[in-house]
């Protein structure tokens, strides 16, 4: 199970590391490290309460989801980190390589650390956050209308474009470092079976 776990993180970072890779050799490899250009950086907090307030309501939202949404799914939709209930202890490692690894390095790279960075270039902070906030939500939530009708999977998308919001927000108040969105991630994607 670990194993697995690991080979899923390395596939999902190096494919949602791709596109911004390639991004960074076409525009910017001679003024920052690919590293410094996705937000893979020392973080950096000039304004605490400007950070630790949305970072608290980040938390908040990551808590609530859960209760709010496993209520309204039905038993052919589960939680991605299903597959590690009822293993005990020997889950623990796996899903630490699931939550932060294979879900949150992968996604704050692509979506906060590439895509929010160069819409908010491009159009301003809050725009380009707020897009790439719904882009998460979006793609989160979209495959669910077949099977579940309009409302949940609404909620299922606002909810999560409400998360990737906040941490694209707290990334950004911490000097563009992605480090905060990948320590606090939501390893609650729903998919159906």
């Amino acid at each position: 199970m670990l194993l697995d776990e690991v080979i899923r993180a390395v596939i999902a970072s190096a494919l949602f590391a791709a596109i911004p890779l390639v991004w960074w050799l076409i525009t910017a490899r001679t003024e920052e490290s690919f590293f410094a250009y996705i937000g893979i950086k020392r973080m950096t907090v000039k304004k605490k309460t400007v950070f630790f307030v949305p970072l608290f309501l980040t938390v908040i939202l990551v808590a609530l989801m859960p209760l709010v949404l496993d209520p309204l799914l039905p038993t052919d939709i589960q939680s991605a980190n299903a597959r590690f209930a009822g293993r005990g202890a020997r889950a623990v490692l796996p899903i630490i390589v699931f939550a932060f690894f294979a879900t949150a390095l992968p996604e704050e790279i692509l979506f906060r650390g590439f895509l929010g960075k160069y819409l908010s270039k491009r159009f301003g902070f809050v725009a380009g956050n707020t897009a790439q906030a719904v882009i998460f939500g979006l793609l989160h939530g979209a495959d669910m209308f077949a099977a579940l009708g309009s409302w949940v999977p609404m909620l299922v998308i606002a909810l999560t474009a409400a998360f990737g919001w906040l941490t694209g927000f707290v990334d950004e108040k911490s000097d563009g470092s992605i480090i905060p969105g990948i320590v606090l991630p939501d390893c609650r994607t729903y998919t159906p079976l």
